[in-house]
């Protein structure tokens, strides 16, 4: 993936088109599209475990079978070829790979991703690894799951498996997928596996996918050629106060420590933030959780740091201090994900939204671009998750249309374009999703993919969207 070598210089383009070298790509999950749940020596993970647990996803959804992307890659690695895809970000199922969570690899279940990789780049299409899409195994939360530090050495083992296996075919890899959801929703508000909600764990988990990431760094360096690129992914929460005052700038502050500098601060700058200590000494003792050693482990060089970015976070505190009702974008919940700060009260940005109810404001991707960039200059950005899902339908004819959707990457895709012009090192886009799938606690009610999935048939019908997309990629600029 010599196109985004970080000593690549990128040059802003001028009008509507994109660096030349800009990486254009499509993203999945493993659980959420490869369905072979128990084929090939898988075992359960914990989303197959909460999955099937009754009540805990839309419809009582799992994900089974979901777009049997097992089965049917190579016809999906053909779509995209169609598409003119540079690059495809999948995740591996760390219990297909290893289905203990501890000791040797089953072949069979890296074979698939042998293939996958293959696949890939006999079509010209480069592949990004993810290490870690949420699918622990059950057996290692049986354990302790991510709140425990045993898990955190497991996960080093597991990378170095994976790049041993691969290393040879992929040049790009992702350690951790989003690791503030899978604290503070897993551990937290408990609508993601494992279902637990305890503050404790929360920041725990925090920590531990923390030295997770860390660890597997310094394993991946080991195993792989020096030419390989490594990074993590980052749901990074574009936080806004909702008025000037003093308290909603208290709010913002305390959502940007938990949301954000938990994660970049360890990460990037070596150091877990003053005011995240504070604002929750009551919750954890983090003299005891961070060992010595722990922050320079974590603090690892990264070669690309990936952005996934949905919506603004826009939060107020109420003048009284008292629990809130939030509507923070994650999902209904008796417990809030936000540990040590509960009482902030969480707001859309606007009243343009997707079927998510997510509000649409790409000038927060704009926003984190252009200020990431500017506080940790010579680290390249990948824009690795943006989409959208809406109530996508066949028509008679046979075609999804999806004008919303395109709307909606247009507007993203400016966003991207603007903060490069302004100064942003970014090296390139996936689009969230490459096909419909199981969107985790709403199961299949969401639609994200930029290619419809019939799940009764398993068709693929590519959207109006994926055409869209497939122009700029080939124009590598706008539509002006």
């Amino acid at each position: 993936m010599t196109a985004v070598r970080p000593e690549t210089t990128v040059q802003p383009a001028a009008d509507t088109s994109f660096p030349t070298g800009f990486v254009w790509g499509a993203a999945t999950a493993s659980y959420q599209v490869e369905g072979a749940a128990t084929e090939d020596g898988r075992t359960p993970s914990i989303w197959d475990t909460f999955s099937h647990t009754p009540g805990k996803i839309r419809n009582g959804d799992t994900g089974d079978i979901a777009a049997d992307h097992y089965h049917r890659y190579r016809d999906d690695v053909a779509l995209m070829k169609d598409l003119g895809l540079k690059a495809y970000r999948f995740s591996i199922s760390w219990p297909r790979v290893q289905p203990t969570g501890r000791g040797p690899a089953v072949e069979r279940g890296l074979d698939f991703y042998r293939r996958l990789t293959d696949a890939l780049l006999e079509a010209g299409i480069t592949p990004v690894a993810t290490l870690y899409h949420w699918d622990l195994p059950q057996e290692l939360e049986d354990a302790g799951g991510w709140p425990h530090r045993d898990t955190a050495h497991r996960f080093a083992d597991y990378a170095t498996l994976a790049a041993r296996a691969l290393g040879d075919r992929v040049k790009m890899w992702t350690t951790l997928n989003e690791p503030w959801c899978s604290a503070f929703l897993g551990y937290g508000s408990g609508v993601h596996a494992p279902g637990r909600t305890d503050p404790a764990a929360t920041l725990r988990a925090a920590h531990h996918l923390n030295l997770a990431h860390g660890e597997a760094v310094g394993a991946l360096r080991t195993a792989l050629p020096s030419s390989a690129q490594v990074s993590i992914t980052l749901n990074l929460h574009q936080v806004r106060p909702l008025t000037d005052s003093p308290e909603d700038a208290e709010a913002a502050r305390r959502i940007d420590a938990v949301g954000n500098r938990v994660f970049t601060g360890p990460l990037l700058d070596g150091a877990y933030p003053e005011d995240l200590l504070r604002d929750t000494a009551h919750v954890v003792d983090w003299e005891e959780l961070v060992r010595a050693g722990d922050l320079a482990e974590i603090s690892r060089p990264l070669d690309v740091l990936g952005i996934n970015y949905y919506a603004p976070t826009v939060v107020s505190l109420p003048a009284d201090g008292a629990a809130s009702t939030r509507n923070d974008g994650h999902g209904a919940s008796d417990h809030s994900p936000w540990t040590g700060s509960e009482q902030v009260a969480f707001h859309l940005a606007n009243d343009d939204l997707t079927a998510m109810n997510w509000a649409i404001d790409p000038s927060g991707l704009h926003t984190l671009l252009t200020e990431m960039s500017a506080r940790h200059p010579g680290l390249p950005l990948m824009v690795t998750e943006n989409g959208a899902a809406f109530d996508d339908y066949v028509s008679p004819e046979g075609r999804v249309e999806d004008p919303q959707r395109i709307a909606y990457l247009h507007s993203h895709l400016d966003a991207v374009r603007r903060a490069i012009a302004d100064g942003a090192d970014v090296r390139g886009y996936f689009l969230w999703s490459l096909l419909d799938n199981f969107e985790w606690s709403y199961g299949y009610s969401k639609r994200f993919g930029a290619v419809y999935v019939d799940y009764a048939t398993q068709r693929r019908i590519p959207k109006a969207s994926a055409r869209w997309y497939a122009e700029v990629i080939r124009n590598n600029a706008l539509p002006a």
